[in-house]
């Protein structure tokens, strides 16, 4: 009872941040280490992941995450893994990262997500009680960023998908998506999550494997047109999706992040942004790209990380991350909208 006033009060007065906390959905593009916890072949628990993090964390990453940045903005501690034996207690009331490497709209992970929410919600609501509770959700940042694998893992795998990809149209496919998505999202906001950022999926016809398994007969060095279809296709009806949720909701800030446009962008000017190598895997055993096994204990690792916008077969760099992330904070609606990060933390 007493720890529950004093964990009350501190809330009430103790916090100057104008972002209380930080929780987190989605795949392992923002994975700190929940994948450590279960039984899975994604693991980045082990060398060479965390290079330039200092060890290796679960992060699929020579250092942080875009969300890693985006949390030390806002003068955020890292968001810790939900499956983690020590994220309990005090520890919650500043956030929890729900997300997983094989994390997906279709496979019921964004389900699963929410329901683990739900659950720190509760656990939220006994330490502080129901008024700050929900007062801590209607300030914290919400951050969703599902999609890709439901494309990379399931329509585009080369072989076993084809017959899916025959009988399932790409419009039906991405109607399906949307319409999960939305009832995960509904779901969210009725457990009182107010300030959400829905990134989209980014270029992923740009990533290494897919460079590397649907080579263009043209030009090798060119991304590969159907999977950025794909991702546009889906980006145009998840924007819609955000503007729709964000009207029908009363009290929701939701917010568009269009991570394809800045990955774009940066693949495009590489150079402008320090880059030398806008192509391949720094993290590479085989491949043109490197992109034909993931990143593991025998890999060869390029010696300047910050060179490469790939850090692996599937995932940025720590210094594509950065980018990524200042961008979201701070820029314009050509990157994100209505409104950037710092903009949506003070509203």
């Amino acid at each position: 009872m007493f720890l529950a006033l004093m964990l009350s009060l501190l809330f009430r007065f103790g916090f100057s941040n104008d972002v209380p906390a930080s929780f987190v959905f989605g795949d392992s593009l923002v994975d700190v280490g929940n994948n450590n916890y279960i039984v899975s072949l994604a693991k980045a628990n082990h060398e060479p992941f965390g290079i330039d993090f200092g060890m290796p964390t679960g992060r699929f990453s020579n250092g942080k995450t875009v969300v890693d940045v985006i949390n030390q903005k806002l003068g955020l501690a890292f968001s810790p893994p939900y499956l983690a034996p020590s994220t309990t207690g005090s520890t919650v009331l500043k956030g929890v990262n729900y997300a997983s490497g094989a994390g997906g709209i279709l496979n019921n992970s964004g389900e699963i997500f929410i329901d683990n929410f739900a659950n720190t919600r509760e656990e939220i609501i006994s330490l502080i009680g129901v008024p700050e509770a929900l007062n801590l959700f209607k300030k914290a940042l919400f951050t969703v960023a599902l999609g890709s694998n439901d494309f990379l893992d399931n329509y585009l795998i080369p072989l076993f998908s084809i017959p899916e990809r025959l009988l399932v149209s790409p419009e039906s496919f991405v109607a399906t998506l949307i319409s999960r998505l939305r009832l995960q999202l509904t779901r969210l906001f009725s457990l009182g999550a107010r300030k959400i950022v829905v990134a989209n999926v980014g270029p992923i016809g740009c990533i290494p494997y897919i460079r590397d398994v649907n080579l263009n007969p043209y030009d090798e060095d060119e991304c590969v047109t159907f999977p950025n279809e794909l991702a546009q296709l889906f980006n145009t009806q998840l924007k819609s999706l955000v503007e729709e949720l964000r009207t029908k909701l009363e009290g929701s800030l939701f917010v568009y992040a269009d991570v394809y446009h800045i990955m774009e962008d940066i693949l495009m000017n590489y150079k402008d942004y320090g880059f030398e190598n806008p192509y391949s895997a720094c993290c590479h055993v085989a491949g043109r790209f490197g992109g034909l096994i993931p990143c593991n204990r025998s890999s060869k690792v390029c010696e300047d990380r910050s060179k490469y916008v790939f850090w692996d077969t599937y995932h940025p760099s720590d210094a594509a991350s950065v980018l990524i992330a200042q961008r979201l904070l701070n820029c314009d609606t050509h990157d994100i909208s209505p409104m950037n990060i710092f903009q949506l933390s003070k509203a």
